[in-house]
């Protein structure tokens, strides 16, 4: 029975009421539980946390008494909880991993069961598939009420952000962001970010302006809460109106990121990693690998070359991106969807450090984040252009559409040659430009994504265009 719920890149992830249902939150958790005690580790710690999506602290506390039921000692967080915060929780906790209820940036209607191991990070592929061939029938699903879990010190309700605000506090000066004297427009997306910059800012120079900061599993104004246009366009017409510095997004878990900078354009994700890369190499002077899905920017293979730093790429997904910066002890990690991890954190996307960061180079550059995106170009020696196209795809089309991809094997797309075909995850034609066009399937959603980055802005459409051709879709 255990075969009708599948872990996709970062867990599974569902329709609410329909396949998402309290029985299968217990059934995922009871196989996660096996999972744990197959590997000899019943009766240790865990961590639970959750979203602001409809339901999700009552799915996250049915999780937690399953997990109880089967011996372990849960902590759930008090409160609707950023993904870093959980995952740093995890390692503060000394816990031997954690569940997290969140379906990210997916539309409203769905939600997720995240989970993770005890260094914060997302489980390898091979362990997933374990964890999704012990999900047992829900007859055979252990637990423990609530309140009884409580009374027996099984479960524990406890509030993570102290310890979170401490860690980060080591990691970049927060006190030089407050008497920057920035004006930051926040867009939280209605979602686990809420709060935190006002919380972090408070009490300098620099001055917070928060929107869409109250609950609303609807996520108004936006498709989803997915840090990129057109979800943030109501973001960066308020940073022009009111005069911001700069806006600094967070999706609806807070552990992806989106810039916006001081003329209401977006810097996109590639332009983001490639900067966030900058500023450990250049500004604070550190050394170490980088690792990248094959889906994100080759600024990063320029910035390694140039400072003589390995890069490293993997397929989607922080299930690759995590384990392979604890194989390298990579100084970052990152993908292309805007999640970003940092050496001396947890190997596992951060939203709040991720933008603290880029504050931070703002104020030791006294650029603004045009400025700086043009002081990278200038070192790069070329500008970077990149879009990206989603279709709805059913999954039963994917043999009849990966045959065709196989059977492709372009030598030109839009007039460049292709100088390498790379199928680690999906299909991706490196060009002679230094640019590159992917198609790939979606892990999480029915989705088929066409991308493409160059050095060439007139070739952009052209090449997408050519990826839609050659996946049957134009």
């Amino acid at each position: 029975m255990g075969n009708d719920i599948h872990f996709g890149t970062d867990g599974w992830r569902a329709r609410i009421a329909a396949g998402y249902t309290f029985d299968n939150v217990r059934r995922c958790a009871q196989g996660f539980a096996s999972y744990l005690d197959q590997h000899g580790k019943s009766g240790t710690a865990m961590v639970v946390g959750y979203d602001r999506r409809f339901q999700a602290q009552f799915f996250a506390i049915a999780a937690a008494e399953v997990l109880a039921g089967n011996g372990f000692r849960v902590w759930l967080t008090d409160n609707p909880t950023p993904t870093p915060v959980i995952s740093y929780s995890i390692v503060e906790r000394a816990a031997a991993g954690g569940i997290n209820i969140t379906a990210s940036h997916n539309p409203p209607w769905d939600s997720g069961f995240k989970v993770r191991d005890e260094h914060g990070a997302a489980i390898a592929p091979a362990g997933l598939r374990d964890i999704e061939s012990a999900i047992p029938p829900i007859s055979q699903v252990r637990r423990i009420d609530f309140e009884e879990g409580k009374q027996q010190g099984l479960i524990r309700v406890w509030d993570p952000a102290p310890a979170y605000i401490e860690h980060i506090s080591k990691m970049v000066d927060i006190e030089r962001i407050k008497q920057a004297g920035f004006h930051i427009l926040v867009e939280p997306m209605w979602g686990n970010g809420i709060g935190w910059f006002p919380r972090l800012l408070q009490g300098g120079r620099t001055s917070v302006t928060e929107i869409h900061n109250v609950p609303n599993p609807l996520f108004p104004e936006m498709s989803r809460p997915e840090p990129i246009p057109p979800n943030v366009d109501v973001a960066l017409r308020k940073t022009v109106e009111s005069g911001a510095n700069v806006c600094i997004i967070m999706d609806g878990d807070a552990d992806r990121m989106g810039i916006g900078d001081e003329n209401g354009t977006f810097v996109n994700q590639l332009q983001v990693y490639a900067l966030l890369a900058y500023y450990l190499l250049e500004i604070r002077g550190e050394r170490g690998g980088i690792v990248k899905t094959l889906s994100t920017t080759s600024m990063l293979d320029k910035l390694g070359e140039m400072y003589d730093v390995p890069v490293y790429q993997t397929g989607v997904g922080f299930k690759y991106v995590g384990p392979k910066m604890l194989e390298t002890d990579a100084m970052i990690g990152g993908e292309e969807s805007g999640g970003y991890a940092f050496r001396g954190s947890v190997p596992e996307r951060d939203g709040i450090l991720g933008n603290l960061y880029f504050l931070d180079l703002m104020v030791q550059t006294h650029k603004t984040p045009a400025q700086l995106l043009a002081q990278l170009y200038a070192k790069l020696g070329a500008s970077y252009y990149y879009k990206r196209v989603d279709t709805r795809f059913p999954p039963e089309k994917r043999p009849q559409a990966k045959a065709r991809l196989d059977a492709a094997q372009p030598k030109l797309l839009a007039g460049l040659r292709v100088t390498e075909t790379i199928t680690l995850d999906g299909y991706k034609y490196m060009l002679q430009d230094g640019g590159w066009l992917l198609i790939r399937f979606s892990g999480t959603e029915p989705i088929i994504r066409v991308y493409c980055e160059t050095t060439d802005e007139n070739k952009v459409e052209p090449l997408l265009e050519e990826g839609l051709r050659l996946a049957g879709l134009a």
